[in-house]
């Protein structure tokens, strides 16, 4: 048995172990670090001091984004009390929307390997590769194949960025231990060929393996990770909207896994929409809900209203009714020529027609954009939404920001300051006649951490409808008035790990009174959840 401990150089170079210059006197004699650092010794304030102000000089958002987690790989724990401390400055860099160049430009800013990396040459020793990986209590897994990063499309291997982006949320956001994470690439290939002609490029330079191969290598994953680490929560991200779909319904009830751009988006959106119907006064149940973009988001969005309108007091075909898609050929109605799957339940019966004559027909409360293409919410229909209500309620979610549908100025110039609206990157305060807005960033991090911790704390089999349902209510319930009164339909970011315990306990209920779980719950849980939260101070 090796029964090493680290000293000297191992312990600075290992940065679960290091501290840096705050190694205490009695540290250093006892590690063998005497004459490795400099004389003074200084508190983990004082390094997120430096920190800071080097963070400051940089001049762009993408070398501020390679500076903190080069910081991540020499020093982690000081790498998660800064982004604790100040995750309102720094979730738009280590996320979105600066995660978005990151991923384009991975294989150039690559400084050394974070993740674990799966291709179709692994088919059959996908058991002996994870058995690499040297952590073996994982509790939490964010998978992605590259195909639709944010909605910049198919950044193959580039991708990476997008599970250690959000695991680093993961441990930041709700407390989930960083050994406990595992980054996944499933690299099969790309049809981007501007990547597979970049020399640089880390990924597998071949055409996008598709069907049966495709899905027998994703089996393969799924099954062998419930076995090598049954206590995981498997994570979805980023995939092309069929796949997306395929995956999330051949496993949900096969393993504990959700796709956070169906469901975490869903549950976010929900509870933005409950806050915001205090302000503008209506009944959740009498909402008509207008989507302007039909993928995976926008119908994950509608597949989980369905059930929250249910609870209000429709009937299914009622809630459905609720809800309706425009996409690139126009209104989702059921004469249309084709529809894709995931659309056919919200194709209703009614003449085809533009985003316009849609909105002055249909008379929507709430305008939800899900497109993924800049300014597609001009002025004309924001002012036709503002004619038909007191109150619009206007989401403009596409990420990154240079993807948006309209910004926060637009919309309250437009609504004469009337609007209550969202936005999926973070947007700037307004000043507009004399009121302030601070509007709300609809960011799946207020969801997905807490739901996560609260999974992992319960050990639920599955991640049911009623728990997304649950974390939706959890986290519209922690809007203060004062946040209200300025527009923001989201509790700030700097309560985010507040905010994802509150959800935490509000998922583990929910799996218990399903009896998703493998005991009862305890009396104590929020002691047990607690537990589990890692804290990075020294």
């Amino acid at each position: 048995m090796n029964n090493y401990t680290p000293r000297g150089f191992d312990v600075l170079h290992n940065p679960k172990l290091n501290k840096g210059t705050a190694f205490t006197q009695q540290e250093r004699d006892e590690l063998g670090l005497q004459g490795l650092l400099p004389a003074a010794i200084t508190s983990q304030q004082t390094q997120i001091s430096r920190v800071l102000d080097n963070l400051h000089r940089k001049t762009s958002d993408i070398e501020r984004y390679i500076f903190l987690f080069s910081l991540q790989g020499r020093n982690e724990r000081l790498f998660y009390r800064l982004l604790i401390d100040h995750i309102d400055e720094l979730m738009p860099i280590i996320y979105t929307p600066t995660v978005g160049e990151a991923c384009q430009e991975f294989a150039h800013i690559f400084r050394e390997p974070r993740g674990f990396y799966i291709t179709p040459n692994d088919r059959g020793r996908i058991r002996e590769s994870l058995n690499n990986w040297p952590e073996k209590d994982i509790r939490m897994i964010v998978i992605t194949d590259g195909q639709r990063i944010l909605g910049l499309g198919d950044l193959g291997a580039n991708g990476m960025g997008i599970p250690i982006g959000k695991l680093s949320l993961y441990t930041a956001g709700a407390g989930i231990a960083p050994e406990q994470c595992l980054p996944v690439m499933l690299d099969v290939g790309s049809n981007n060929q501007q990547l597979i002609n970049d020399p640089l490029y880390l990924g597998l330079k071949q055409p996008r393996i598709s069907g049966d191969e495709y899905l027998q290598l994703v089996d393969e994953f799924v099954t062998t990770v419930q076995d090598v680490f049954p206590k995981a929560v498997i994570q979805f991200e980023d995939f092309l909207t069929p796949n997306a779909y395929l995956l999330l319904n051949t496993y949900r009830n096969k393993a504990c896994c959700f796709n956070d751009d169906i469901q975490g988006t869903a549950a976010v959106v929900l509870s933005g929409i409950y806050t915001a119907l205090t302000l503008s006064k209506q009944p959740f149940k009498d909402c008509r809900i207008l989507f302007l973009g039909a993928g995976s988001a926008a119908t994950g969005m509608a597949d989980l209203l369905v059930p929250a309108l249910c609870s209000a007091g429709l009937n299914e075909d009622e809630a459905r009714k609720r809800l309706w898609f425009i996409d690139r050929h126009g209104l989702v109605v059921k004469d249309r020529d084709y529809l894709d799957p995931h659309n056919l339940a919200y194709a209703h019966e009614h003449p085809t027609m533009d985003f316009l004559s849609a909105i002055d027909d249909i008379k929507p409360n709430i305008l939800i954009g899900a497109t993924g293409v800049q300014g597609t919410f001009t002025e004309t229909p924001i002012r036709r939404m503002a004619e038909i209500n007191s109150r619009p309620i206007i989401f403009a979610l596409s990420n990154p920001t240079s993807h948006a549908e309209c910004t926060a100025k637009q919309a309250y110039e437009w609504t004469d300051g009337r609007a209550i609206f969202a936005s999926g990157s973070p947007s700037s305060a307004v000043h507009y006649r004399g009121q302030f807005f601070k509007p709300g960033q609809g960011n799946n991090a207020y969801i997905f951490p807490g739901l996560g911790l609260g999974v992992i704390t319960c050990q639920a089999r599955y991640i049911s409808d009623e728990m997304f349902l649950a974390a939706a209510q959890a986290l519209s319930e922690q809007v203060s008035h004062k946040q209200l009164e300025q527009g923001n339909i989201y509790p700030p970011l700097n309560q985010l790990r507040k905010v994802s315990f509150k959800i935490a306990m509000a998922v583990a209920q929910t799996a218990y009174q399903q009896k998703l779980t493998p005991e009862a719950c305890p009396d104590n849980l929020s002691a047990r959840i607690k537990e589990l939260i890692y804290d990075p101070t020294y």
